[in-house]
C-alpha cells in the first residue's frame, strides 16, 4: 500500500451498461431484488459463477462481469424484456396502495423510526451477526410490503461481523475483511449543496462526525452512520469498524453514536418521526437525546419531556441471558455522561437511577435495557414464554407489581416468508395455492391450499433442494480444506461426504453454550449407530460462529470438528465454515429436519426454525421460545414437555436421551417408510401441516402488523395528545404524577365489611364493602380493585382475577365507600386483597407511576 502526501482527491468508477440494460443498476440499488425471485434470477443469469463469487452482490456483479457477457445479454431480446418488466414491477410496487395507506389514512404523513445495532438484509451487506440482525432486516422487508411509513437507523460497519475460518485443530479463527461501500447496494446521502449529510456527537474532550448512507429496502430507507471520516482521529474512525468489536469504550461510543447520533441524523435529513422503536437496548440513549431536544425546543424540564418521549417510544427486549443486556459501570457513565446529565437538569444520582432496577442502589450498574424500559410505554418480549421470563427478570423495575402484571407484553417474532422461500418452493406454491399467498402470507385460508399439492411433487421438489445443499456443502468443504492446507487426498475425499438421499439434520446458529450445540454427542456410540445404519442413514450439517471471546463456544465447534474427522462419522457430520445468510438459505431450503436444543427458558424466540418451516422442513426442538406456540404433534417433534431444571448435568442427560429416542423411534422411521411410489407419505403429511400452521402465524408481516396496531399507532396518537400546544398534555401528566406521589402515602383503608359466611357455594357471589380514606385524591384519579384467586399451599394467590370496585357516596373528611362482588366460580380455598392504582386518561399503564396501595 502506497503512502501519499498532499490532498487526496477521490472519484468513483461505475459500471458501463448499454442503454437497454441500464435499469439493472436501478434494480441493484433496491434490496427488493433479494426477496423477488425473478429479479434475483436476472442477476444470476448474467454470470452464475460470478454471482456466487461476489456473494450475491448485484453492484459488484455489474462492475466485474465481462463486457462480452453484457453485450450478449443486451442483444438477447428476451433478457432485455425481462429487465424492463422487472423495472416496471418495481416502479408499480413503489407507488401501489398498501395496507397501511388504506387502514390508517388518518396517519398520512407520519413517520416511524426503527433503531437497531445490526441489520441482516443480504449476505452482500455484512452488518449483522445473527438472529437479532436477521429479524431487523425481515422487519424492514415486511414494513415495506405493508406500506408502513418507517425508516431504519443503524451503523455501517466497514469490517462488519468477523469472518470465520478453522485452524488445523478445528479451533475457530477470525478475520475482518473491509467492505468497499462503493461496491455494495448503498448510496451516500447528500444535502441540497451536494455535500454528504453528516452529524456530530460529543465524546469526552472531543466531538466526532459521521456521514449517512442509505440502503433502500423496497419502500423503506435504512440510514446507516459511518464514522470513518478523515476529520476524526484513527481511534474514532474505528468506532464503526466492527459490529460488537473493540473494548468497553468502543461499545459505549457505538451506542452513543447509534442512539444520540441516529436521532440527530434523522433531524439532519429532515425526518421527524412520531414513533421510535428501539430493537434491543443498544439504541437506548436515543430516548435521552429526545428528552434533551424537547427540553430545548419547548423549555420544559426533564420529567415533562420524558412523558412525551415515553409515549412515542416502543422497546423490544430480545434476550433473557444477562450478558445480552448491556451494562456500564458508574465510572464509565461518569466519563461519558456527567455533562449530559447536567444538561438534562438531573442530579448524578437521578441520572444513574434511570438505568438501575432499584434507583436507590448505588452499587447497581447502568443497564441500557432498564433505561429503555423506563422511557418507553410500549414494551414487549419476543415470544409468549419470553414474556413470562422477562416479567420475572425485570420485576424489580416495578417492585410492587405482581409478576403477571409487570408491564411487558409479548409479540412473537417471525421471518419474512418470501425472503426465505427457495425458488423451487415458490414455483410450487404458485402452481397450487391462491396467488394471495404472496400479498397475504398471514391468511390462514390461503395456506390450507397446501393440501392440494400432490405428495409426489412436494417430495420431489424437496429432494432437488437437498441434492443442491449437498453439492454446495461439498464444494465449500473442498475450498475450506484447501485453505487449511489439507492434503490432496483429504480434499478429494470431500466429494464423498453426505448422501443426497439420506435423512439430513441441520443445526446452525450462534455457538453460545446455552444452545448446546454438542448435546447429540453425549452418547457417541448410540449416535454412531443411528447415523451409520446402512438401511436408514442419517447425516448432520452444522454451521455457526462463536463470539470471538467465547472460549466455551469455540470449544463446542472444535469438538464437532473432532468428531466429524473421525473415520466412522467423516461422511455423516459436516461443519460449514463462515455461516452467513447465503449458507442459511441453502440450509433452510435443503435440510429435512431442523434441530434446536437450547436450555429452556433461555431461547427468547429463535427464528431459524421458522425459515425451515417456510420450505416445508420439520422442526425437532426443546419446547422453548417460539416452538412453545408453534408445535403440534402433526407438524414436528418436541424434546421433552417443557420441563425446567436446576441441575444442568441432569438436564443434558435426560434431554439427550429423549432426543436419541425421538430420532430412533419416530423421526427416522417416518422418513424411511415409503409408499409404492417411493414417497414417505407420513413425512409429507408433516411437511404440509408445517406449511399450514407455521407460515401464516410465524412471519414478520403478522409481527409488524401487531407492532403497528399495538404499539405504533397508539404511540403516535398518544404522543400527539401529549405534545400538542407546547407539551401541555405532557406537562399536565407530569404534574399529576408529582402531586399523586406527594399525596399517596396518606391513603388508608378505614374498614371492610363482607356479607356472607366463610364458606360460600360455587356459582354465588361474595358481596364486599369497604371505606377508603383518599384525602385530597379524588375517586376519578384512582382505581380501587379486588385482587382475588385460589390460594396455594404457601397462601399465595395463584391465577388472580382483578375485579374493579364501584365508588359510592363520599363520607366525611375524604373517606369514600366502595362495593364489589367476588365471583365464586370454582371450589377450593380462595383469597383476596384490596389494592388501589392510579388512574388518568393519558396514562398508558397504571404501574408506570410506581404507586400501588396494597391493603
Amino acid at each position: 500500500m502506497a503512502t501519499v502526501k498532499g490532498t487526496l482527491r477521490t472519484f468513483s468508477v461505475v459500471p458501463a451498461l448499454p442503454e437497454n440494460l441500464k435499469a439493472l443498476r436501478e434494480l441493484a440499488y433496491n434490496f427488493w431484488w433479494c426477496w423477488n425471485s425473478e429479479t434475483f434470477e436476472l442477476f444470476r443469469r448474467l454470470d452464475p459463477d460470478l454471482w456466487e463469487e461476489v456473494n450475491h452482490n448485484p453492484v459488484r456483479l455489474l462492475g466485474e462481469v465481462e463486457q462480452e457477457r453484457i453485450d450478449r445479454h443486451a442483444a438477447d431480446a428476451g433478457f432485455v424484456a425481462a429487465v424492463q418488466r422487472e423495472r416496471g414491477e418495481l416502479e408499480q410496487y413503489m407507488k401501489a396502495e398498501t395496507w397501511f395507506s388504506t387502514a390508517h389514512r388518518d396517519l398520512a404523513g407520519t413517520r416511524i423510526a426503527y433503531f437497531s445495532a445490526e441489520f441482516g438484509l443480504n449476505e452482500c451487506l455484512p452488518i449483522y451477526s445473527g438472529g437479532l440482525g436477521i429479524l431487523a432486516g425481515d422487519h424492514l422487508k415486511s414494513a415495506s410490503e405493508l406500506g408502513l411509513p418507517l425508516v431504519g437507523v443503524g451503523l455501517l460497519y466497514r469490517e462488519g461481523y468477523f469472518r470465520q475460518y478453522l485452524g488445523a485443530d478445528g479451533w475457530q479463527q477470525e478475520f475482518y475483511p473491509e467492505t468497499d461501500f462503493y461496491t455494495v447496494p448503498i448510496t451516500l446521502e447528500k444535502g441540497s449543496d451536494g455535500r454528504p449529510v453528516t452529524v456530530e456527537v460529543e465524546l469526552p474532550g472531543r466531538a466526532i462526525r459521521a456521514q449517512v448512507w442509505r440502503a433502500q429496502v423496497g419502500r423503506i430507507p435504512l440510514y446507516l452512520l459511518d464514522a470513518n471520516l478523515q476529520e476524526n482521529s484513527p481511534a474514532d474512525r474505528d468506532i464503526t469498524a466492527r459490529l460488537y468489536g473493540g473494548d468497553r469504550d468502543t461499545r459505549m461510543c457505538q451506542e452513543i453514536l447509534l442512539g444520540i447520533g441516529g436521532v440527530r441524523a434523522l433531524k439532519a435529513l429532515g425526518i421527524q418521526p412520531e414513533l421510535y422503536h428501539m430493537n434491543e437496548g443498544h439504541s437506548a440513549f436515543l430516548a435521552l437525546e429526545r428528552c434533551h431536544t424537547l427540553m430545548a425546543e419547548h423549555r420544559v424540564v426533564f420529567r415533562q419531556a420524558a412523558e412525551a418521549v415515553a409515549a412515542q417510544t416502543a422497546f423490544t427486549t430480545h434476550t433473557p441471558v444477562p450478558a445480552g443486556n448491556e451494562v456500564f459501570d458508574e465510572g464509565m457513565m461518569r466519563k461519558y455522561f456527567l455533562g449530559y446529565s447536567m444538561a438534562l437538569g438531573l442530579s448524578w444520582d437521578e441520572f444513574m437511577g434511570l438505568g438501575r432496577q432499584n434507583p436507590a442502589d448505588k452499587g447497581e450498574q447502568f443497564c441500557l435495557t432498564v433505561v429503555a424500559m423506563r422511557l418507553a410505554v410500549a414494551r414487549n418480549a419476543v415470544s409468549q414464554l419470553h414474556g413470562q421470563v422477562s416479567r420475572a427478570m425485570w420485576q424489580r423495575v416495578w417492585p410492587d407489581a405482581p409478576r403477571d402484571e409487570v408491564p411487558i407484553t409479548s409479540i412473537t417474532n417471525g421471518v419474512h416468508t418470501r425472503t426465505w422461500l427457495s425458488y423451487d418452493m415458490a414455483t410450487l406454491l404458485n402452481r397450487y395455492l391462491d396467488p394471495a399467498w404472496i400479498e397475504r402470507p398471514v391468511d390462514q385460508s390461503v395456506w390450507e391450499g397446501a393440501e392440494r399439492i400432490p405428495d409426489s411433487e412436494l417430495w420431489r421438489t424437496h429432494e432437488r433442494r437437498r441434492e443442491r445443499l449437498v453439492a454446495v456443502v461439498r464444494d465449500r468443504l473442498r475450498k475450506s480444506l484447501g485453505q487449511r492446507g489439507a492434503s490432496a487426498r483429504e480434499i478429494a475425499r470431500a466429494a464423498e461426504v453426505l448422501d443426497p438421499e439420506a435423512l439430513t439434520i441441520g443445526f446452525a446458529r450462534r455457538f453460545a453454550t446455552y444452545k448446546r450445540g454438542t448435546l447429540l454427542f453425549r452418547d457417541l456410540g448410540r449416535l454412531t449407530r443411528l447415523l451409520n445404519d446402512k438401511g436408514r442413514p442419517v447425516q448432520i450439517i452444522y454451521a455457526g460462529k462463536a463470539h470471538p471471546h467465547d472460549t466455551a463456544g469455540k470449544e463446542m465447534i472444535r469438538r464437532i470438528i473432532e468428531v466429524a474427522r473421525g473415520e466412522e462419522l467423516r461422511n455423516r457430520i459436516v461443519f460449514i465454515e463462515d455461516y452467513d445468510l447465503c449458507v442459511a438459505h441453502y440450509l433452510a431450503s435443503g435440510v429435512d429436519v431442523w434441530l434446536n436444543t437450547p436450555r429452556r427458558p433461555l431461547e427468547a424466540s429463535g427464528t431459524s426454525g421458522m425459515k425451515i418451516a417456510a420450505n416445508g422442513g420439520i422442526n425437532i426442538s426443546i419446547l422453548d421460545g417460539w416452538w412453545c406456540e408453534g408445535y403440534t404433534p402433526e407438524n414436528g417433534w418436541a424434546i421433552g414437555r417443557g420441563e425446567e431444571y436446576t441441575d444442568t448435568e441432569l438436564q443434558d442427560a435426560v434431554e439427550s436421551q429423549a432426543l436419541y429416542d425421538l430420532l430412533e423411534k419416530e423421526v427416522i422411521p417416518t422418513f424411511y417408510e415409503r409408499g409404492a411410489d417411493g414417497v414417505p407419505h407420513g413425512w409429507v403429511r408433516k411437511m404440509k401441516a408445517t406449511l399450514r400452521t407455521v407460515i401464516p402465524m410465524f412471519n414478520t408481516n403478522r409481527m409488524v402488523h401487531e407492532y403497528t396496531e399495538r404499539a405504533y399507532v397508539p404511540g403516535i396518537l398518544r404522543g400527539r395528545d401529549l405534545l400538542a400546544e407546547g407539551l401541555a398534555g405532557a406537562t399536565a401528566l407530569a404534574a399529576w404524577k408529582k402531586r399523586l406521589r406527594e399525596l399517596w402515602g396518606r391513603i388508608r383503608l378505614v374498614d371492610v365489611a363482607v356479607d356472607g359466611d366463610d364458606e360460600v357455594k360455587v356459582g354465588s357471589q361474595l358481596p364486599v364493602r369497604l371505606r377508603v380514606f383518599l384525602g385530597e385524591i379524588t375517586p376519578e384519579e384512582v382505581s380501587v380493585q379486588i385482587y382475588e384467586g385460589r390460594l396455594s399451599a404457601t397462601r399465595e394467590i395463584t391465577a388472580p382475577t382483578v375485579i374493579p370496585m364501584t365508588c359510592g357516596a363520599a363520607g366525611p373528611d375524604g373517606v369514600w365507600a366502595y362495593t364489589g362482588l367476588v365471583p365464586c366460580r370454582e371450589a377450593g380455598r380462595h383469597g383476596y386483597v384490596f389494592r388501589i392504582l392510579p388512574r388518568h386518561e393519558d396514562l398508558a399503564d397504571p404501574f408506570d407511576v410506581g404507586l400501588i396501595y396494597w391493603a
